[in-house]
């Protein structure tokens, strides 16, 4: 493993990371088969916490934010058979630009038999910040992906808004090469559509999960939405072809937003990995 600083460039440095994670099926146990970084990306060891069959993994971003100019890049394998659940110690933080552009692309793959749970906290964008983030997964036969995003527009704690810069988002998923999703989206300080009925309606919370399973079908979308009622939030969801669920959520904190996800991972952690839903001890600490 090394670790590599970038040049200097006015009067801040720019990050380039880079995370290659590999989890492979070995016997009844899920290993940490390949682990590799360059840069401030890094997973210190494998976790059990739900037992053997499932591995966690925390990403770690020692910097502790992502400033303008910074490239960050994630890479994520989950072989036949193999189960992994990939989450981080905190809340991202995405400074104000400088004028440079930040940006984070993860990659994964899952293969036949596997599953990944893409389990981040929230990621937080100063007023002013610059950022692009991507995520692209590809799926093989019966493979299962379950990720949730969630995105705070300015330090509202801190009652800051959202009125400069621009964040642009990107999401493509696939299974066996078909395209199932492909989404792409600007969100611009200080425009109208942050607080339009038919954009973020004012709220500065928004949480995007998806799901993809063969074992996903209206019955299940049922029982979601039976459970996703969550005050002081507006929430609704949907279920497309290929057994892809995707569901939405605004909010004015982080914690309905949590609710809400914990709502609906209880009814579908359950059907689609045969797991009770539980909650890593690093989102309470």
């Amino acid at each position: 493993m090394t670790s590599d600083k970038s040049h200097e460039q006015g009067n801040g440095t720019e990050w380039r990371a880079l995370l290659d994670l590999r989890f492979a099926r070995r016997d009844n146990e899920t290993i940490l088969a390949g682990r590799s970084h360059r840069g401030p990306l890094r997973v210190q060891k494998a976790l059990y916490p739900e037992g053997s069959d499932l591995c966690h993994a925390v990403i770690l971003h020692p910097p502790g934010g992502i400033a303008g100019g910074d490239r960050l890049e994630i890479r994520l394998a989950a072989e036949a058979g193999a189960k992994a659940l990939i989450t981080t110690p905190g809340a991202g933080k995405w400074y104000r630009s400088g004028g440079r552009q930040a940006s984070q692309r993860v990659s994964a793959r899952v293969a036949s038999g596997g599953a990944l749970e893409w389990l981040p906290q929230e990621t937080i964008f100063f007023d002013g910040v610059d950022a692009g983030l991507s995520m692209e997964v590809k799926l093989s036969d019966d493979a299962v992906f379950l990720g949730i995003e969630t995105l705070c527009l300015g330090r509202v704690a801190a009652g800051e808004s959202f009125d400069h810069g621009q964040i642009r988002l990107r999401t493509t998923i696939e299974r066996d090469g078909r395209l199932l999703w492909s989404e792409r989206g600007l969100l611009e300080g200080g425009s109208p559509w942050l607080h339009a009925p038919a954009g973020l309606a004012g709220y500065p919370y928004c949480a995007t999960l998806l799901a993809v399973s063969p074992a996903i079908d209206n019955s299940l979308l049922t029982s979601c939405r039976g459970q996703a009622v969550q005050e002081k939030t507006l929430n609704g969801m949907t279920l497309l072809p290929g057994g892809f669920l995707v569901a939405r959520c605004l909010g004015h904190g982080v914690e309905p937003l949590r609710e809400w996800f914990m709502k609906l991972w209880t009814v579908l952690r359950p059907a689609l990995l045969g797991r009770q839903a539980r909650v890593p001890r690093l989102w309470y600490t």
